[in-house]
């Protein structure tokens, strides 16, 4: 194949699959620096990748608009001629946009869908080796010369979001405390999130045993979450000693606001990712998903704590509503002493 002059990556959602996706982003700009390189994305994580200096342009898709405004961007996309489609998500959306597209050459993302569907059902793990998304990404493209150059995952933020949150954190005095604790409580599966009132305990212990500010981190829906999470820590660590910016904060002013951070405790969610992307010294808390999913954080200053040896584990490789066994062992046996024993350590890593 001749070197492609435009190339189209195709992942509509979400947080964490879109920030993995970095990895290939640069290395496709370093194979091929003079060509044009778009991204399609949904509407609301379009800033992760609009920033990012190895795209031409982002096609940034509502899903409010439905079949209409799927079939305009495919429109849109065929206009432009591509000669190469990267779909690395692999939906209906995406494979409809791609579908028909006359010349252009299509590569594929393997999901590992057989060896997946055997962990879940049968505990039957066929999997060679525990390959990071990131790096299966790369795969699809290594055909055409594409090398992954291990430099991980990266989040471009724009100067005037850096220093409009450096601003808001300015008022928060975090000179007055010894460290800043990052907690992300959340994520979009009750199995994926570590039990509330362990989050509760892990902030007031870092408050009064570390003298830390706590920082909560998540969306809109999580307000009202995070906001009964700060209100028990300050009540038993003290008034201030948290800041809730669920809500508050764009995806990328997450992502600023958690620089500041000397250690983020997550749950497997996109802020995970998130927080891995800006090289932040990470704790994250794994619960019914596995290591072979290939969404365990690569970085040397992060540490997965997870209950290993248990018969029902992987749940599913998304995550679930509920625990189908009621025990929910995955998470009830992650004590908070070992999770703050992890995060102290952490602490006193320069990250």
């Amino acid at each position: 194949m001749n070197t492609p002059q435009k190339i189209l990556v195709l992942r509509f959602s979400s947080i964490g699959d879109i920030v993995l996706s970095s990895p290939l982003l640069r290395a496709l700009r370093a194979k091929f620096p003079q060509s044009q390189i778009d991204y399609v994305t949904r509407k609301e994580y379009a800033e992760l990748v609009r920033s990012n200096q190895n795209i031409n342009y982002t096609y940034e898709f509502d899903a409010l608009d439905g079949f209409n405004g799927l079939r305009a961007l495919k429109k849109r996309i065929e206009a432009e001629g591509y000669d190469l489609l990267v779909d690395i998500h692999g939906s209906l959306r995406s494979r409809y946009v791609r579908a028909f597209l006359g010349p252009a050459r299509v590569v594929t993302v393997d999901k590992r869908e057989k060896e997946r569907a055997a962990l879940v059902k049968s505990k039957n793990n066929l999997y060679k080796n525990d390959v990071p998304v990131s790096q299966r990404y790369i795969e699809a493209v290594e055909p055409l010369g594409v090398k992954d150059d291990g430099k991980g995952l990266e989040l471009h933020i724009p100067d005037e979001v850096l220093f409009a949150v450096s601003g808001r954190m300015a008022g928060l005095k975090l000179n007055h405390y010894e460290k800043v604790v990052g907690l992300c409580p959340t994520a979009r599966h009750a199995t994926k999130c570590w039990p509330k009132n362990r989050f509760i305990e892990l902030g007031i212990r870092c408050a009064r045993d570390r003298d830390a500010k706590v920082l909560l981190f998540g969306g809109s829906a999580d307000a009202g979450y995070c906001d009964s999470i700060a209100m028990a820590i300050d009540g038993n660590a003290g008034n201030g000693r948290t800041s809730n910016f669920c809500g508050q904060l764009s995806l990328l002013e997450t992502a600023a606001a958690m620089d500041f951070c000397d250690v983020v405790v997550t749950n497997d969610s996109g802020l995970m990712h998130i927080a891995e992307a800006r090289q932040r010294n990470l704790v994250a808390v794994f619960g019914s998903t596995v290591r072979q999913f290939g969404f365990f954080p690569q970085n040397k200053n992060s540490v997965v704590i997870e209950r290993d040896g248990l018969y029902c584990r992987p749940c599913s490789h998304i995550g679930r509503s509920s625990c189908p066994e009621k025990h929910f062992r995955c998470m009830n046996d992650i004590s908070v002493d070992e999770v703050f024993e992890q995060t102290d350590r952490m602490l006193n890593i320069k990250s």
